[in-house]
């Protein structure tokens, strides 16, 4: 017996009857052999790991642009605690892992440069529009390239968590699996509180000035409000589960509208706050600019990139061109190209006055 296959029928003997098991998988768009030791969520996680887009997260805005010091949160940041979350609460259910790590490594991937504010800027520039959750999944199928071959030719339970793990309604089914809801309320627990501790950090919220009736629920400090969060969501779908009812993955009502507030006011204090709208005035200027620069000059984009603006048409190139991008990489491109410089040879290094 090959290990893979051991590894799949120790999911089967133990795995709750609500997960999904490797080997149940509908698989991929593009047959490809099993591996002789990883089952299809291990090899799609490795390939997420291993991928350009993956990489590049850790220079990605997660809510501030370019604050200042190293504590502050970046979109792969973020990821990894998501990730943290939610295979705690998936331990707890005892679902599978390996297709939540999988799931949480991925959804984000499609995230523009300077958070939403990209995101919102390409969504109006984009004549189909723009969202990084659809995002994540071209970047996934179509712009990665793995073997030779467009996209990474992930499992479909994968790209449908991904696909659905963002938005948050009681009314909205979400993922098709339970793993994939995880990775949906995990989304929220992890960026609501941690964007909670960056904003105190910021010094732009204290503690004080959010309302107590939220802290009364899920608790006064980061540590005991993840704590809560991921605790009665595994109690209270641990709870539908021995009832056999349909499992939905979610704290009690309680807990649950007590982070729906807080969220809320995240939006109103944080999000959309006059800071936030301050940066992503910035970021649109300079992602416009950009926009219109390799429209103009869409010979100075990457070989992937004028390949697709040759097969999709060259706003659909440009978009994806800048959505992959870093912060960083987008300011330097920006500066490059719009601010003056001189191109007198040896003035970069020589600034001193003539005579001295």
């Amino acid at each position: 017996m090959l290990i893979r296959e051991e590894i799949e029928q120790r999911e089967a003997d133990t795995l709750s009857p609500f997960a999904l098991a490797a080997k149940n998988s509908t698989g991929r768009v593009l047959y490809e052999e099993p591996d002789p030791i990883r089952t299809c969520f291990m090899v799609d996680r490795d390939r997420i790991i291993h991928s350009k887009s993956f990489r590049r997260l850790k220079h990605k805005t997660q809510v501030f642009i370019a604050p200042p010091g190293d504590h502050y949160r970046t979109r792969l940041t973020h990821t990894l605690e998501v990730n943290q979350i939610a295979r705690t609460i998936g331990a707890g259910l005892n679902l599978n892992l390996d297709l939540i790590e999988a799931i949480a490594l991925a959804h984000d991937v499609g995230h523009t440069p300077f958070a939403h504010a990209g995101e919102q800027v390409l969504n109006r520039l984009l004549s189909t529009g723009f969202r990084h959750n659809e995002n994540s999944i071209r970047v996934l199928t179509r712009v990665e390239q793995h073997k030779g071959r467009k996209g990474l030719n992930l499992s479909r339970e994968v790209l449908d968590g991904v696909l659905n793990h963002s938005g948050y309604s009681r009314d909205d089914s979400g993922a098709a699996t339970l793993e994939g809801q995880v990775i949906r309320l995990s989304d929220k627990i992890a960026y609501v509180q941690h964007d909670i501790d960056d904003s105190i950090r910021a010094g732009l919220l204290t503690i004080k000035e959010i309302p107590a009736v939220y802290l009364e629920v899920l608790g006064d400090t980061h540590s005991k409000r993840i704590a809560t969060l991921v605790s009665d969501t595994i109690y209270e779908t641990r709870k539908l589960m021995a009832e056999g009812k349909a499992v939905r993955v979610a704290p009690g009502a309680a807990v649950e509208q007590a982070l729906i507030g807080l969220r809320g006011f995240m939006f109103k204090a944080i999000y959309t706050g006059p800071v936030c709208q301050a940066e992503r005035t910035r970021a649109a200027f300079v992602l416009e600019h950009l926009f219109s620069y390799y429209r103009r000059h869409p010979e100075k984009m990457s070989q992937v990139y004028r390949e697709i603006a040759d097969q999709e048409g060259l706003e659909r190139a440009v978009t994806d061109y800048i959505s992959g991008m870093s912060d960083a990489y987008c300011i330097s491109l920006f500066r490059d190209l719009y601010i003056p410089q001189s191109l007198v040879p040896g003035a970069q290094k020589n600034n001193t006055a003539d005579g001295q």
